[in-house]
């Protein structure tokens, strides 16, 4: 058969018979790929005669094989599938051979030559590859499914292939970052009898990732990757971490709740405003705890290695998703070039609370909140300047009249209908005392909880009252407009802090001291202040307008409002103190937290390697997979014949597979001593073990009577116990 290698695949499949016993086959191969096909000094033809029961006869390039008709059969189909590797340019040497003849005398339809030639990265002229056909089965494992346990035995090539598909990933942007990560148990030992620094002592356990990786990528942009967080390399332990302590509050539909409190299944809000179950907590015992704030003044408690969805001017400018980097590699790196470096999300849409029926129009209470006189001592008033807003208020308040006093000073009275009797109550006020509003003074005042905690059309209404009122816009010359509000009441002061962050908004606000101001000027005599001040800065989303008067609203569209933006301004050590961890279902992973900031704690577009996962606990593994988030890839290696665990403990490598074996997604990949691709006589040295562990189970089974034998005796990965 001369020709190309495209005609070397059509070599006979009918052998020339020369005896009943025998049969005979001739082709001839192309001379650009003998030598390839060949190899050096004949070595593959060597191994070849070795692996084949046929007799092979090369002459030139023409080879003859003779033997029994089926020997002879199996000698083409392996002569083909090598000239097919050869056409495609692969290299051929022995070990190609040996592994070509032993795929073929399986069972598997699949063509070695497909198997061999599968590329998955390739750096400086080296290629990374699956060597066997259960590698090749591993490797589609994890492109086909979420989550992936590569078990077998060591030199099998499952956590480097495995490092190899999440480089591709990362490089094909099919994932943000990758998260390399083991227990640190090793043999028995433990990290406090070791020299060094907690990273000195944690090294030694991370250097085979550490090595796979610099073969991957360029070794000089690895500090890089893993300082921006694109490459995350950790012992198991730090990932039970992402944690807040347990008096820190979640917002949730009925309020804020600390984080303490919260079970499986309970709700709490997500970053689109609407609530999202928890799916899991994990308390996490005493934690390095630090205090983020930003520039706003909004602050939360974390642990060190909480999570938090970011972007840098840098990757707004150029579109990039939100980068997630833990607190403590943003520590001493908050600025760059004098500006905020670190910028977090904002509500996508405002919180939606379930609605509650009120006593009083939201908009008419947020007049009467700023503008409004409440004690109790007189029929309520009203003082404005603005016709329109004395009419707005007697258009949204059922059964009041609102009567100009003169001047700015304007009274409610309750609209009298004939028949009525003199004594009955004024409606604003009735409402007002069913809201303990009634009686108070400027210091004093609130927004009630029917408000705040309810649907965000209320909420908005309330604060264009209050903004109407005693607010306004603030304009200057090439900026955007900020809205202003001020009150002498603390209460109320946080009350619009939480109107304007649950509507997706931010709000700053500073203290103007009573003591020591200059008196103010009404009526031809000086006023003195008898209480603090508390100025409030406002930025809405530009779907809310602030407004509803006329005049500031329309002062407020030709300014323009701006967009709102939260940047992170410091962060600082306040101690230790118990925590606990939460995952949600929220898409994104984010959560609420203390004054509307959003943080999250699962790996979201992440591929996620967890090696030596022999040596983890049942605990510790289910820790781990429910750390998965939306858009990511979790692939677990572990060798089940070598668990170091201390004390007897199970691994949670051989537990996982009897809980999850039946889950959709989850997919099971063992490999054996004929996946070894470390020196030959690694595999023979597996075998030998397996023989002799088999055999020792078989002398204890004979030797224990019927029905009394241990649980772990007929492991189908036939070692006996857990290590």
């Amino acid at each position: 058969m001369a020709g190309s290698p495209q005609a070397s695949s059509k070599l006979p499949t009918d052998p020339t018979t020369t005896t009943a016993a025998q049969a005979q086959s001739q082709f001839t191969i192309p001379a650009a790929t003998a030598l390839t096909l060949l190899g050096q000094a004949d070595e593959n033809l060597i191994a070849l005669e070795k692996q084949l029961d046929a007799d092979i006869h090369v002459r030139g390039n023409e080879v003859t094989l003779t033997g029994a008709q089926g020997d002879v059969a199996f000698a083409e189909q392996v002569f083909t599938e090598l000239l097919a590797l050869a056409g495609k340019g692969q290299h051929i040497g022995a070990d190609v051979v040996r592994r070509t003849v032993g795929m073929l005398a399986g069972d598997s339809s699949e063509s070695p030559a497909d198997v061999l030639s599968m590329n998955i990265l390739s750096r400086r002229g080296r290629t990374i590859r699956p060597k066997t056909l259960n590698q090749k089965r591993y490797v589609d494992a994890i492109d086909e499914h979420t989550v992936v346990f590569g078990i077998g035995p060591a030199g099998t090539g499952k956590t480097y292939l495995a490092m190899a598909k999440a480089v591709q990933a990362l490089q094909a942007k099919d994932v943000n970052r990758i998260i390399l990560t083991r227990p640190a148990v090793e043999a028995g030992e433990r990290l406090g009898f070791l020299p060094g620094t907690l990273y000195e002592k944690i090294d030694p356990y991370l250097r085979p990732l550490y090595d796979a990786l610099h073969d991957m990528v360029d070794p000089e942009s690895i500090p890089s990757l893993i300082q921006s967080g694109t490459i995350e390399i950790a012992p198991l332990a730090y990932m039970r971490g992402r944690a807040q302590p347990v008096s820190s509050t979640v917002l949730t539909p009925a309020g804020f709740r600390p984080i303490g409190e919260l079970q499986v299944g309970d709700l709490v809000i997500g970053s689109d405003g609407q609530p999202t179950p928890v799916l899991g907590v994990f308390p996490q015992g005493e934690k390095d705890i630090y205090r983020v704030t930003t520039q706003d003044g909004a602050s939360t408690l974390c642990s060190g290695d909480h999570l938090w969805a970011v972007a840098t001017r840098d990757d707004r400018r150029r579109g990039k998703p939100l980068r997630v980097l833990e607190t403590r590699e943003m520590i001493g790196n908050l600025r760059a070039n004098h500006y905020h470096r670190y910028e977090l999300p904002l509500l996508s849409k405002p919180v939606e609370f379930p609605p509650q029926a009120v006593p009083m129009d939201a908009y008419a209470l947020g007049l009467l909140l700023g503008d409004g006189c409440l004690t109790g001592s007189t029929t309520p008033s009203f003082a404005t300047d603005d016709p329109e807003l004395a009419a707005a208020l007697e258009h949204t308040s059922d059964g009041i009249t609102v009567r100009a006093r003169g001047g700015v000073d304007y009274v409610l009275n309750r609209v009298r209908a004939p028949g009525d009797v003199i004594t009955l109550e004024n409606p604003v006020t009735a409402a007002l005392r069913g809201l303990d509003l009634w009686g108070g003074r400027s210091e004093t005042k609130f927004v009630p909880e029917k408000y705040l905690y309810n649907t965000s059309e209320v909420r908005l209404s309330v604060l264009q009252g209050l903004l109407d009122a005693d607010g306004g816009p603030v304009t200057q010359d090439g900026r955007t407009c900020r809205v202003q509000y001020s009150t002498t009441s603390p209460r109320l002061r946080d009350d619009v802090l939480f109107l304007a962050q649950s509507l997706g908004g931010i709000a700053y606000h500073r203290s103007r001291a009573a003591e020591g101001r200059k008196p103010g000027h009404a009526n031809g005599r000086d006023v003195t202040y008898r209480h603090d001040a508390y100025v409030i800065d406002i930025r809405l989303p530009a779907d809310f307008a602030p407004f509803r008067l006329r005049r500031k609203l329309d002062t407020w569209d030709s300014a323009g409002g701006g967009r709102p933006s939260r940047y992170i301004d410091s962060i600082e050590p306040v101690g230790t103190d118990k925590a606990v961890c939460i995952q949600v279902a929220a898409e994104d992973s984010l959560y609420v937290t203390e004054n509307f900031l959003l943080t999250h704690n699962t790996l979201n577009d992440a591929f996620i390697l967890l090696d030596e996962a022999q040596n983890t606990t049942p605990e510790q593994m289910k820790m781990f997979l429910t750390r998965l988030g939306f858009g990511s890839k979790i692939v677990v290696t572990g060798d089940v014949t070598q668990v170091d665990l201390p004390g007897g403990q199970r691994s949670g490598l051989r537990v996982v597979r009897e809980i999850l074996e039946e889950v959709d997604d989850v997919y099971f990949s063992t490999l054996g001593s004929s996946d070894v691709v470390r020196h030959r006589l690694v595999g023979d040295i597996v075998d030998a073990y397996e023989k002799w562990q088999a055999e020792r189970d078989a002398e204890d089974g004979d030797a224990q009577p019927q029905g009394k034998r241990g649980k772990n005796s007929t492991a189908s990965d036939g070692v006996k116990g857990d290590g």
